[in-house]
């Protein structure tokens, strides 16, 4: 029986957890980079579970030209920056530097007691997790947050590198639990990659609702009164990393059809992120004129208050991902009371309530996407009605829920141990 158990096996306290984040930090701006839902996912998870009294070590890695270094990203949750690897290495290069970053963290713990659990977030950081299982006999759960079968289903374009593959099988088989962000991520981790639905949780995460919330100031482009102004344009959001997997060059090209459809239509879009990862994407030649019946403009990732008043100053959020295992933008969006347009993929078929919340988009092309935007042009009042319910259903995705399961799985590893708390494990 691995450790966070009395000698009579039962589950003890959990007083320090390390997290392995080694890709990218808790720390970064999401939205460029290799930075996304994860970090906040990493920084929002830690947070709540400092307030549980955990102590929490979050290590992540810089490259080899800088000095190692510890960040409080808040009280009880402290950043170890670990260096390892030139600069130019991306996140798919860093497997060959696990063993390194694995004996940097063994070492951080040589004076001081181990902790009660590792918590692994993606597939690099999961080897990192399985060496630390084992040289410290403590429970390893793991998040994947993307799957690379599922990224290759999805995109014909996509290319993974096989150790990714080897990685996420060995995690799938190894980890003492796996948490999914929905039901469909548990039945994709068991479909595709064999894991045993007994050591499988779904834990929604959550919106940070002080700052993602419905009643919070509004900004766009122009300062008008905003959705009162007859004649304005529907007006259409995007955030995230610019690249292919998240869909920007699909909604640009759908832009550029849908005034074949709705020729009297007026749009604008806009969409904030950086370009991201090897595929770089060259969206400027898809956006349209500046001016004009259809608009488009790119701005740069910005902090997560004034991404909120964009939120609350759109018509809609448009989700055209080729997969995502959660969407937290849709979520968000939602908390701010806009109603958002998603691909029917993974997550997104349970965060977005369809005819509810938003529109799911059947068919990743732009054409069905055009087809879609159309459509919302036309129908204002439902959107308005949409945006109120959105916000009533983003009450369901609490941080503070979500630290508490975990810290559950942390004491118990044994997921079918928590139905005394009134857990459900994984199961078709």
């Amino acid at each position: 029986m691995l450790g966070a158990y009395t000698p009579d096996g039962r589950p003890q306290d959990v007083r320090r957890v390390a997290v392995l984040s080694l890709h990218t930090s808790p720390l970064a701006q999401p939205g460029g980079g290799d930075a996304g839902g994860m970090n906040v996912y990493v920084s929002q998870l830690c947070r709540h579970l400092a307030l549980f009294g955990v102590e929490v070590d979050v290590f992540t890695r810089v490259p080899e030209n800088e000095p190692a270094h510890a960040v409080e990203l808040a009280p009880g949750v402290t950043v170890h920056h670990l260096p390892a690897g030139p600069p130019e290495a991306t996140k798919n290069d860093l497997a060959a530097f696990v063993p390194q970053l694995t004996r940097a963290i063994a070492r951080h713990y040589h004076d001081a007691a181990a902790p009660d659990a590792v918590h692994s977030h993606y597939w690099v950081s999961g080897l990192a997790g399985l060496a630390l299982r084992a040289e410290w006999s403590v429970p390893l759960v793991h998040t994947m947050h993307t799957l690379a079968r599922v990224k290759l289903r999805e995109d014909p374009q996509a290319a993974e590198p096989p150790a990714r593959l080897d990685a996420e099988d060995r995690l799938a088989a190894e980890a003492d639990v796996l948490t999914a962000n929905t039901p469909t991520e548990c039945q994709e981790l068991r479909d595709l990659y064999g894991a045993s639905p007994d050591k499988i949780a779904v834990v929604p995460p959550g919106v940070e609702r002080t700052i993602f919330r419905a009643d919070g100031p509004d900004r766009w482009l122009e300062a008008d009164d905003g959705r009162a102004a007859p004649g304005r344009p529907l007006r259409i959001l995007f955030a995230g990393r610019i690249q292919r997997l998240k869909g920007p060059h699909i909604l640009l090209e759908a832009l550029q059809r849908v005034r074949e459809i709705d020729p009297l239509g007026r749009y604008e879009a806009v969409l904030i992120g950086q370009h991201s990862g090897p595929d770089e994407l060259d969206l400027e030649r898809l956006l349209p004129s500046t001016s004009g019946p259809v608009t488009a403009r790119l701005l740069e990732p910005m902090p997560p208050a004034e991404l909120a008043s964009w939120f609350r100053g759109a018509d809609v959020v448009a989700v055209p991902s080729y997969s995502e295992s959660f969407g937290l933008v849709a979520a968000e969006a939602q908390a701010c009371g806009t109603p958002v347009l998603a691909n029917l993929v993974g997550g997104l078929r349970h965060i977005v309530h369809d005819g509810v919340t938003g529109r799911h988009v059947v068919g990743q092309t732009p054409e069905a996407w055009a087809e879609a935007l159309a459509t919302l042009g036309d129908h204002r009042d439902a959107l308005a009605q949409w945006g109120r319910q959105a916000a009533v259903h983003a009450d369901r995705f609490d941080w503070n829920q979500a630290a508490r399961t975990v810290l559950s799985l942390y004491r118990s590893h044994a997921v079918a141990d928590l139905a005394l708390l009134g857990f459900t494990p994984c199961h078709h």
